[in-house]
This record gives C-alpha cells, sequence and structure tokens, in this order.
C-alpha cells in the first residue's frame, strides 16, 4: 500500500492520490487520472489555499495533459470549495443530488459559527474541527453537468467510470471507478481509520454500497479520509456500518430517545476510532428514518452534541 504522508502518490499507471494526514474533519483526499492528452481531477479541497497546494503539486502532469473534467463526490465543502480554482473548460461532474446540495452548506455560514461566541465545548470542538482551514473568499462552483445513471468520461481513450451510490454519507455520493487499472476513488463513501457519519441516515443503503464497491475486487481504493487501502478496508468500514445499526435497533426497541441511544451505545471494537463523536449525527438521521416522531435538531445541536460526547466519552482524534 502507498505510505500514508501528505502529497501526490501515484498509485497506479498514471494515476494519483492526493493525500492529507490525518483524515480528520476537513482533511481531505482528492484524485487525478491522467488519459492521452488529457487529465481527470476527482475532488477540490476545503479551501482555497490547499486546492492551490495540490493542483501546483499536480502542475507536471497537468501541462503534458491539460484538465478537463471532474468529479466531486458529494457536495460537502472539503471535497467541493476549491472548484472555482479550475478553469472554465473544466467540466465538473456530479450526481443530480449533489448539485442540488452543493450551496447547503456556504463557506461564509462555518465562518459565521467559527466566528460565533458559543460556550465550551461547542466552541472549542467547532474550531477543532474547522478551525485550521481558510473560508474567506470563496465562491462556491455547481457543477456543469449532472447525472442519474452511471457516467462514462473518455479521457482520449481512457474511461473514467462515474456512479452514483447514495443516498449513503449524503444524499448524493458517487464514486470514480477506472477499470483498466482496478483503482476506486470512494469519496467520502469510505472512511479509513476513522469514524464514519451519515448525513441523511441510508445506512442500508450505504452498507449495500459496500457491498457492491467490493465486488468489483479494487486493487486500490482512496477513501475521502485516510490512508490508501483495498477491498478489506470497505468491509472494515462496512462492519462499523452494521454494528452502529444494530446496537441502535435495539435502542429503538428499547423505547430509547436517539440521544439516550447516542449516549449509551456500545461502540465496541470501533470505540477506539478517531472522531468517535460522530456517532451521534448517525445515530440521529437513522432514528429520523426509523422513527418517524423523532423531533428535528438544528446543526449547532447536533454539533453541541458530539462536542459534549467527545468530553464525556473522551477524545479519539
Amino acid at each position: 500500500m502507498v505510505e500514508y504522508t501528505k502529497g501526490l502518490h501515484e498509485v497506479a499507471d498514471r494515476v494519483w492520490a492526493w493525500l492529507a494526514p490525518d483524515g480528520g474533519w476537513g482533511w481531505s483526499n482528492a484524485g487525478l487520472v491522467e488519459g492521452q492528452g488529457e487529465s481527470f481531477l476527482i475532488d477540490t479541497l476545503f479551501d482555497l489555499r490547499l486546492t492551490h497546494e495540490m493542483l501546483d503539486r499536480m502542475s507536471p502532469v497537468l501541462e503534458r495533459s491539460p484538465l478537463t473534467g471532474a468529479l466531486n463526490t458529494h457536495a460537502n465543502g472539503d471535497h467541493c470549495y476549491g472548484n472555482e480554482l479550475l478553469g472554465p473548460d473544466v467540466t465538473i461532474y456530479a450526481t443530480r443530488e449533489t448539485g442540488h446540495e452543493i450551496h447547503d452548506v456556504p463557506p461564509e455560514l462555518i465562518a459565521g459559527m467559527l466566528a460565533a461566541d458559543f460556550d465550551p465545548p461547542l466552541s472549542e470542538f467547532l474550531h477543532h474541527c474547522f478551525g485550521p482551514f481558510d473560508f474567506s473568499g470563496i465562491t462556491v462552483r455547481a457543477p456543469d453537468v449532472e447525472f442519474e445513471e452511471a457516467t462514462i468520461v473518455d479521457l482520449g481513450g481512457r474511461a473514467v467510470h462515474l456512479l452514483p451510490l447514495g443516498p449513503a454519507h449524503t444524499a448524493g455520493d458517487s464514486v470514480a471507478y477506472l477499470p483498466d487499472s482496478g483503482v476506486v476513488f470512494a469519496g467520502d463513501l469510505l472512511f479509513v481509520n476513522g469514524t464514519p457519519l451519515t448525513w441523511v441516515g441510508a445506512i442500508d443503503n450505504w452498507v449495500a454500497a459496500c457491498n457492491r464497491l467490493i465486488a468489483w475486487e479494487p486493487k486500490v481504493v482512496v477513501p475521502g479520509h485516510g490512508p490508501v487501502t483495498d477491498a478489506a478496508g470497505i468491509a472494515e468500514m462496512r462492519d462499523y456500518l452494521v454494528h452502529v445499526r444494530e446496537q441502535t435497533d435495539a435502542a429503538i426497541a428499547a423505547g430509547q430517545t436517539w440521544c439516550e441511544a447516542a449516549d449509551r451505545i456500545d461502540l465496541g471494537r470501533f470505540a477506539a476510532l478517531p472522531e468517535a463523536e460522530r456517532v451521534v449525527v448517525t445515530v440521529y438521521h437513522y432514528y429520523l428514518e426509523q422513527v418517524p416522531e423523532t423531533l428535528k435538531a438544528t446543526s449547532k445541536e447536533l454539533f453541541e452534541r458530539m462536542a459534549t460526547w467527545r468530553l464525556v466519552r473522551g477524545a479519539t482524534g
């Protein structure tokens, strides 16, 4: 496997992963595929500085094979806030749902949360999650082409398969698959050595998406966060989702509220994963899906509960 260090790593013939240790909140990966005389990017990064740095490191490839297309695997800002730095001749692809969601959390909103006078532990937690990034001067650029079915981008004879597999982490998750090299860029359908979270509650579909990815028998899988892996890494994260689903189903059967379920959940062998507090969000959205009378919580309330969970249960990342 590729050494997990920051920077650009060739993971197959003319296929590179941009890795951003430590893979925690906002520290996302990206990818680059070179075809015949043109290249394709998978995801931009959380701010303009980081995206500039990545594109500069990719410049030797881009000078000989200019960037003509890009995929936003989903609408979270750490995978699309750098879109404006891609030239007007670069066609950005995303699922229709991602196109709908991409303006839901503008960078100004995150900057406002960081600047707000919240009491600890919320303020400290928000700065832990988002403090390292600069959200100023960002103009959100929406995708140019939205797809609902599997789409193939031709890079001068090299096929990049774009496949919608959401809802899972978000409503519109997609992956880029290179059959000629067995490489999958999974976006946030995969977290390695970190805790996944679902913003929509669709654990069943996320587990099904993991099984589909595993069935492709990929040689290399680049996650949205964390080190490069293979099918075993997908199976490990799938098992976490199954465990959380089983624990939450038991809590629902016992008549617990979602808050009680999240506070009391036994994460078993997954308890030491970094960002373990994210289970709060996954449990909440699963309750919304399974228990219709669940009262809706604001984003601020969810971050407050994650901050408290982290304080009480212990920080692991």
